[in-house]
């Protein structure tokens, strides 16, 4: 199904395809949740370090989510450290970047947190801080985003 744009904003539904470049990852199949503020993205064996007085971390990143066998290692500026309460209720600190999000032939810098998702279902949520003033939801729908 081609997507639609209504009042200027992206159509998405409860799942699309993303791409983070940045980060080269593609075709990454993400939860579009309005109930999240913040999204967040699968990352393991975090390192934070100092570069030129400011906070780094190293990641590594499974890029294909059909084969984790494959692991990158990526280097990003930490925007903010948050505090967040996941989706088992419980709180923990978060390390938040920032990253180009593609979806279709949409993209804009998104911030999100990095955090161990691998009892989730998908590598990647969207959530509304990164949605706002760009996307409507149907939650009835899946995949509205063709490339």
């Amino acid at each position: 199904m081609e997507y639609r744009q209504r009042n200027d904003k992206l159509v998405l539904g409860a799942l699309e395809k993303c791409d983070l470049p940045e980060l080269g990852i593609f075709n990454l199949v993400m939860r579009v949740d309005t109930g999240a503020a913040t999204s967040s993205l699968h990352v393991e064996n975090v390192e934070e370090y100092e570069k030129n007085d400011e906070s780094w971390i190293n990641f590594d990143i499974h890029p294909d989510v059909y084969d984790v066998e494959i692991l990158t290692r990526h280097s990003c500026k930490v925007e903010a450290k948050r505090r967040v309460k996941s989706s088992t209720a419980t709180r923990e600190r978060r390390f938040v970047i920032e990253t180009l999000l593609v979806i279709g032939d949409q993209s804009w810098p998104i911030k999100m947190t990095l955090t161990d998702r691998s009892e989730m279902t998908y590598m990647m949520l969207l959530g509304r801080e990164a949605m706002s003033e760009r996307v409507l939801v149907d939650p009835s729908k899946e995949f509205l985003v063709t490339a």
